[in-house]
């Protein structure tokens, strides 16, 4: 697995997805095709219940790979939370994410939430240098 290179890109596309949670906190959301990065530039959850709270959460499941940018030993493989259970009142958004961040080829973004009654929405771009 290969770290693009977004010095030399093909392509840039803006793109936004939507989900529905569901109570499976492991629901993929999203997985990074190959010869690809996405960075992800604003992820919100919005509990569509008109009187019940419900909790999120969101994690990345990281492919890991040797990074230019970290020590040889470090493996960054493995599953992260980016949000873990926080309670999301009736009727809400809450802002998962306004700061931008890159996901690798091959990595996995799953989330959920209990009731299911939150739906996610993500802006991001796919970087390719293929």
């Amino acid at each position: 697995m290969a770290n693009p290179n977004i010095v030399s890109v093909t392509s840039i596309y803006g793109e936004s997805i939507a989900q529905a949670m569901t109570t499976t906190l492991t629901t993929v959301v999203m997985t990074v095709s190959s010869d690809v990065i996405l960075k992800v530039n604003s992820i919100t959850a919005t509990n569509t219940h008109a009187s019940n709270a419900t909790d999120f959460s969101l994690s990345i499941t990281k492919a890991g790979f040797t990074s230019a940018g970290v020590a040889s030993g470090d493996d960054n493989a493995g599953t992260f939370a980016i949000a873990s259970t926080i309670n999301i009142p009736s009727d809400d958004v809450l802002v998962v994410l306004d700061k931008p961040f890159y996901l690798m080829e091959g990595d996995v973004l799953k989330g959920g939430a209990n009731p299911a009654t939150c739906d996610l929405f993500i802006s991001y771009e796919v970087i390719n240098d293929a």
